[in-house]
């Protein structure tokens, strides 16, 4: 993080924009509700799925953004996160393997 300090003593934070290259791992997210696959994607880490970077998705099956191509439920929504467009997960409504 690179911090900047301007002449009227404001504090300008820059966050670190997520690795282009990313993890290799890939893992399948499915609809929560019918079960249905919804992205393939590659995910550092071991926490848990809180957003999704648009980049680092190499499969997409929905139809329109952030809604089950199945059961029409919404299970994310369009964020920009440090800069980069990402869905963000809504809890509970995803899972993945």
């Amino acid at each position: 993080m690179l911090v900047l300090i301007t002449n009227n003593h404001s504090i300008i934070r820059y966050m670190a924009k997520p690795n282009k290259k990313g993890p290799t791992a890939t893992i399948d997210i499915y609809c929560n509700q019918c079960k249905s696959p919804l992205f393939k994607y590659r995910k550092g880490g071991k926490g848990a799925l809180v957003k999704c970077f648009k980049e680092r998705i190499t499969r997409d099956f929905t139809t329109t953004p952030c809604t089950c191509p199945e059961c029409g439920i919404q299970f994310a929504r369009e964020a920009l996160v440090r800069g980069t467009p990402a869905f963000k997960i809504i809890r509970g409504k995803v899972f993945f393997k």
